[in-house]
């Protein structure tokens, strides 16, 4: 290939356009032959050239355009177009891509940034001039055979010019530079040529330009694997539904299905792969989730975990104490002389009580790390304990501490007890003095403990120090004994990620309310020196009436780095257990029997309140849309009236853990790092402390009913409930009637199957009035009726400082009912609102879209603005003036509807969603035809533009809301439903 004289960037540009230098090159052969010169180059190539199929430069590629569009390569044979080229630059810019190593479609997809405006702003003719333009050197890709983090690692380190633009390189350089050498983890071209050596040789014969080339644009695509790690053979044999579209032509073979849909459905790619078990390890989700791989093909053939080292060996608790202890000793000198300082002038917040006999690096390194977790003002109160060394003057080298000091080892019971007649704050922290306190420990404690007039004491997720749990809260059995609920294991589990009532904490760390220490007097002294003084005190303080909250947001490392020998410990222990067990005889008894299958319900104190287990799709984020806002309402309230609630998903989140931990009520577990494969191991484990099961949507219940019938010993009997959210065959009819197609089964016929699997419920709960008549004409009398909860906000701007039009919602799939809404108003009737309102007029589309959903024609729409998802809806909807709901096909009730209106937007939407949620026209809200275009755009620009119209409907569908979706009227409906569950038979 000919040396680059111009810059990549320069010969980039140049992309739409004939460049004599690469084609007399890349035909030079041909040219020397027929005495061609190199400035009458473009004249062969218009008159010859174009017509034997050559390509105009190295960006297009006219044997493959030609391929890849037959329809265009039938124009070319009637003499229609001259070349592919020609078609690409005046008709196929926006709908053809020009190489077969660049997607246009897919290139728009993945780059939701480059919206209409942004490339018109850019002067960007399409995505192709912009990835050459711009996108190459942004280290953007536009096909999954071109990593341009790969290819670099393939370029000399005097490729300078490469760095900048990777693709341009390769198409100008790389390729011919290295056939064989793979530029993505979807395509092992070494394996390829090795595979199949006639390729090679043809590569060498210049017939092929690369390996990669090869297997891209062959005209026998079922013929060739990509890799040993996809077979062309087996997925066609497992997957006929893809063999029918190679057959018929869609698609050029089954790797092209499996890299658009097969790998995010859990395809197999060939016999010895399964990438769906996988992909169900935590860390594969969260680098999936995070963006660091397309896929779970491509992690794995990043990660290769067949190919990893064996793993080093655990590091021992014994090692890690011991590195605890060196690092307080390298750390002393830093924290000596006053460095740390708890001085202040204002009241104290808190006080905290450490009692401290000797281990005076490690006592200095507890105090930086308690003045470093909080900043308020602290009464600090060190016992010193008859200690020997630095702890004997340790006010010289810690300000503003109080130092309670004894001639002997007087122990931690009467140390804390001495410290108490001390405290000046309203809250009592026992802290040890070997713990290292995690971000925002103090503070979340705080606010726990001042939540609830009821709660009496908080305490701490405690970690050990080889990093797994020491405890998520404690319980006590019948017989006396206590146990640190999931010791052992690793500390972000879902069972220690939720706050609830246990019945003790450890003194590691312990905040209790001053006024409840005082009046009980601290520790019972008979307990002295130590153990089971902590247990007997959160004992006595739930004897009161108050709670002992865990709380997973309290977390901190303790290095159980304790002086007292082991011999001396086990007496202490066994003495005060009996001591212990005799106190509170009568309470014991109405605790649970020491067994493992009954911690999931000894974990709540006493096995109070009664556990609901709820399973959706997936962990019901309220972004989501699509009925998981309702069922996140449904945890909620559930949660509010007093149910343990247990979330439980089909499939395995793929969100971080930020956005899990904010998404439930606190008191909410969930079950972030299973699926449903792992649930009849889950709810075996869980047998006898389960009271009901909540189950989402029709399909959920078939897909469980297997799993709940071998299961019945494990789940409780009667009281599984299932939530139809939307009736699907509804839905279908719907798409059936708008597409004027006939029904492949009688409605009847198909809302028998989609509602057999109901015989696992014992309470069906319908969206609305509508769906529950239909499932009592199928034979359903125990239907309850739950639809939406919404909060009114009123508060918003009136109708003249208001502009535009919005639709909110979630797109999830290709044949997502919402895509359809967008689609038909964006090319059918923002058109005729543009006409009508005037080229300002913008239409936001904000809301949660699947990453597989292409919005390349919205994008590509100058009038509509793109939002994605946002954090606070709230300021979108106070900018919009008219919400529109253009939907076509659905089933229930559409949340959206509501929630415009309760955000004071008043909405035009289809005489379907009027039904459904049973609204009127003219007054809640105005409809409109969604087959007829000019009749919708009608009704926006009469909402849009008659203010008195626009008051009325905002204030009267703001009324309906407040009326119908209340709070307290939702929550009333749910625990009659849950009373009904739990009513006793007959």
């Amino acid at each position: 290939m000919r040396a680059v004289s111009s810059t990549l960037a320069e010969t980039a540009a140049g992309w739409a356009a004939f460049d004599p230098a690469w084609y007399c090159t890349r035909h030079a052969a041909l040219l020397d032959t027929l005495g061609v010169e190199p400035g009458e180059a473009h004249a062969f190539y218009t008159t010859h050239g174009a017509a034997l199929g050559h390509s105009p430069n190295a960006f297009f590629d006219e044997t493959w355009y030609r391929q890849a569009y037959p329809g265009v390569a039938r124009a070319i044979a009637q003499g229609i177009w001259p070349s592919g080229f020609a078609h690409y630059l005046q008709a196929g810019l926006r709908t053809h891509s020009p190489h077969w190593l660049f997607d246009e479609h897919a290139y728009r997809a993945a780059c939701p940034d480059l919206t209409q405006a942004v490339m018109e702003d850019g002067g960007y003719r399409n995505g192709y001039d912009h990835y050459l333009r711009a996108g190459d050197g942004e280290m953007r890709t536009g096909s999954c055979f071109f990593d341009p983090v790969t290819c670099l690692a393939l370029v000399p380190e005097n490729g300078r010019d490469a760095a900048a633009h990777p693709f341009v390189d390769y198409l100008l350089r790389g390729m011919a530079a290295m056939p064989d050498r793979a530029v993505s983890v979807y395509f092992d071209a070494g394996w390829y040529v090795r595979t199949y050596p006639a390729v090679q040789a043809a590569i060498d014969r210049g017939e092929w330009l690369c390996a990669l080339h090869h297997y891209l644009c062959n005209t026998t695509p079922l013929a060739f694997d990509p890799g040993p790690f996809f077979s062309e053979s087996f997925y066609a044999s497992v997957n006929p539904d893809v063999l029918e579209a190679v057959e018929s032509g869609r698609l050029r073979n089954g790797y092209a299905h499996y890299l658009s849909d097969g790998v995010f459905e859990q395809r197999k790619p060939c016999s010895m792969l399964d990438l769906a078990a996988y992909m169900r390890d935590p860390a594969v989700q969260a680098d999936l989730a995070a963006g660091r791989a397309r896929d779970g093909l491509g992690h794995y053939l990043v990660a290769r975990p067949d190919l990893r080292p064996p793993p080093a060996p655990p590091v021992t608790e014994e090692q890690t104490r011991a590195l605890f202890r060196h690092m307080c000793a390298v750390r002393l000198p830093l924290l000596l002389g006053g460095r740390i300082d708890f001085a202040s002038d204002a009241p104290p917040e808190l006080s905290v009580i450490i009692i401290a006999h000797n281990q005076f690096a490690m006592t200095l390194s507890t105090l930086a790390s308690l003045r470093a977790n909080y900043h308020g003002a602290m009464q600090v109160i060190v016992v010193d304990s008859g200690s020997r060394d630095g702890v004997a003057s340790i006010e010289r080298h810690v300000k503003g501490i109080e130092v309670l000091r004894f001639a002997g080892n007087i122990g931690f019971v009467r140390g804390c007890n001495a410290a108490l007649a001390r405290v000046r704050a309203p809250a009592t922290l026992y802290l040890n003095n070997d713990v290292d306190l995690q971000f925002g420990a103090i503070a979340s404690a705080l606010a726990r403990l001042g939540a609830e007039d009821t709660t009496g004491a908080v305490g701490a997720r405690v970690l050990r120090t080889h990093g797994m749990l020491q405890e998520a809260g404690s319980i006590i059995w019948r017989d006396g004994s206590v146990q640190g609920y999931m010791r052992d294991a690793h500390p972000a589990v879902p069972e220690a990620g939720f706050v609830r009532a246990v019945d003790f904490c450890s003194g590691v760390f312990l905040m209790v309310r001053t006024d409840i220490l005082r009046t009980l007097d601290g520790f019972d002294e008979a307990y002295a020196p130590a153990y089971f003084e902590e247990t007997d005190l959160c004992m006595r303080i739930r004897a009161l009436g108050h709670a002992i909250l865990y709380d997973p947001a309290v977390c901190l490392v303790h290095y159980e780095c304790g002086t007292s020998d082991s011999t001396s410990a086990a007496r202490l222990i066994a003495r005060n257990s009996t001591l212990f067990t005799r106190s509170h005889a009568r309470p014991l008894r109405r605790k649970l029997m020491r067994h493992p299958a009954l911690q999931a319900r000894a974990r709540h104190a006493d096995g109070g309140g009664r556990h609901i287990l709820f399973i959706e799709d997936r962990l019901p984020l309220r972004h989501l849309g699509s009925g998981f806002t309702r069922s996140n309402d449904i945890i909620a309230t559930l949660a509010a009236l007093g149910y343990h609630v247990t979330v439980y998903p089909v499939f395995r989140p793929v969100e971080d853990a930020a956005t899990l931990a904010t998404a439930f009520p606190p008191g909410v577990e969930v079950i972030h790092d299973r699926e449903l494969p792992d649930l009849a191991a889950f709810l075996e484990d869980r047998a006898g402390s389960l009271d009901a099961i909540w189950i989402a949507r029709t399909h959920n219940a078939a897909r469980l009913a297997g799993i709940l019938n071998d299961a019945a010993a494990a789940i409780p009997a009667g009281r599984v409930i299932v939530d139809t959210e939307a009736i699907a065959a509804c839905r279908d009819e719907e798409y059936a009637r708008l597409h004027d197609r006939p029904p492949g089964q009688p409605l009847a016929r198909r809302l028998e199957a989609e509602l057999a699997p109901l015989f696992v419920a014992d309470r069906v709960v319908a969206v609305n009035d509508a769906e529950a008549r239909l499932l009592h004409g199928a034979g359903f009398d125990n239907v309850s009726v739950l639809g939406h909860m919404q909060v009114p906000r009123p508060t918003g701007p009136g109708w003249a400082a208001r502009r535009d039009i919005l639709f909110l919602g979630a797109v999830h799939d290709m044949a997502a009912p919402n895509l359809d809404s967008l689609a038909w108003f964006s090319g059918a009737v923002l058109p005729l609102l543009v006409d009508r309102l005037g080229p300002g007029i913008r239409f936001g589309v904000c809301g949660h879209v699947n990453p597989r959903v292409d919005l390349g024609p919205l994008r590509r729409h100058p009038n509509v603005n793109l939002l994605g998802q946002v954090a606070d809806t709230a300021p979108v909807y106070d900018h919009h003036r008219v919400f529109v709901a253009p939907t076509r096909f659905a089933a229930g009730i559409a949340y959206k509807l509501h929630e415009a209106a309760a955000n004071g937007l008043p909405v035009v939407g289809s005489p379907l969603l009027c039904r459904q949620a049973g609204w009127q026209d003219g007054q809640d809200m105005l409809c409109a035809d969604v087959t007829d275009p000019a009749a919708f755009a009608a009704q926006v620009v009469r909402l849009y533009q008659d203010q008195a119209l626009w008051d009325t409907v905002r204030d009267n569908a703001l009324q309906r809301v407040a009326r119908e979706h209340a709070p307290q009227d939702y929550r009333t409906r749910v625990a009659e439903i849950m009373a009904e569950v739990f009513a006793p038979p007959g």
